[in-house]
């Protein structure tokens, strides 16, 4: 059967819980998140995605050949409408519910929700079987689970803050998918008794005593001029700049994340 050509109604379950109907294969996809945006890419569906954020910046191509409708949480209703979607790919923590609501009015809305690395894998694999590109994901789906069962076994996790804002201070907490992601990369939260983003204070940070103070280069875009603010906050910590992709991108740019979670372990053992 030429999918190509033959499209067929497909009903599917996202992982919120929602079954939708999707023409299949999809041909008009506007992704509302970025690591899925990329996602559609690395499974061979670049030409298909009509409509994408302005934070989707991977490829760098996306925003060129899409339509850029908006952010995650204040979306152009109208530039949606001129996709003319087939299907929207969007999720639960990083887009806003009412806005939701009302595409889903219209549109087959499938959406993920992630907390955890297991929660990843099954939205590429259900991604993919709702698009038609299972046999690309398969081997993606591999490389990812392999690289992380690779990662070595830290007996004692290094207690650690992982920074996400500034103005007011905000980290990610325990019922994150970043907490997962420490926690893998051989870190103990030390918020980890908080949920989600809670503001926190120095006094609060001091209190905590990480032993690491992780600055993330997204959502706020962490750099070396900062170090030294945090550096004052708790002078005990070791201050380091990593990559907020690589911790919080639920997507195909998890194949990348173990490897950088290894070099962090062994620079961890260096110094």
């Amino acid at each position: 059967m030429n999918f190509d050509i033959c499209k067929v109604p497909l009903t599917v379950t996202d992982q919120m819980g929602q079954r939708v109907v999707v023409p299949f294969p999809p041909q008009r996809i506007v992704s509302l998140v970025p690591s899925q945006t990329e996602l559609l890419y690395d499974l061979g569906i670049g030409n298909r995605v009509v409509g994408v954020t302005k934070f989707c910046i991977h490829p760098p191509v996306a925003r060129q050949q899409a339509m850029v409708i908006g952010g995650t949480k204040n979306f152009d209703f109208a530039k949606i409408a001129s996709c003319k979607p087939d299907l929207i790919i969007g999720n639960k923590e990083e887009n806003y519910q009412e806005g939701i609501q009302l595409l889903a009015l219209q549109y087959p809305v499938w959406l993920s929700d992630i907390y955890t690395l297991p929660n990843a894998l099954d939205m590429i694999s259900r991604v993919a079987l709702l698009t038609g590109r299972k046999h690309i994901a398969e081997p993606l789906l591999a490389e990812i689970a392999q690289s992380f069962e690779a990662l070595p076994v830290v007996s004692t996790p290094i207690p650690a803050a992982y920074f996400i804002w500034r103005k007011p201070y905000m980290v990610a907490a325990s019922g994150t998918f970043i907490d997962d992601m420490l926690r893998r990369a051989g870190y103990s939260n030390v918020f980890s008794h908080l949920g989600r983003y809670p503001e926190v204070t120095p006094e609060l940070v001091a209190a905590a005593a990480p032993q690491q103070i992780l600055l993330s280069s997204e959502p706020y875009p962490f750099s070396e001029k900062h170090i030294a603010e945090f550096q004052t906050m708790c002078p005990q910590a070791q201050i380091r700049i990593v990559d907020g992709e690589l911790f919080s991108w639920h997507g195909s740019r998890l194949r990348y994340s173990a490897g950088y979670f290894k070099s962090l372990t062994t620079a961890n053992f260096a110094s």
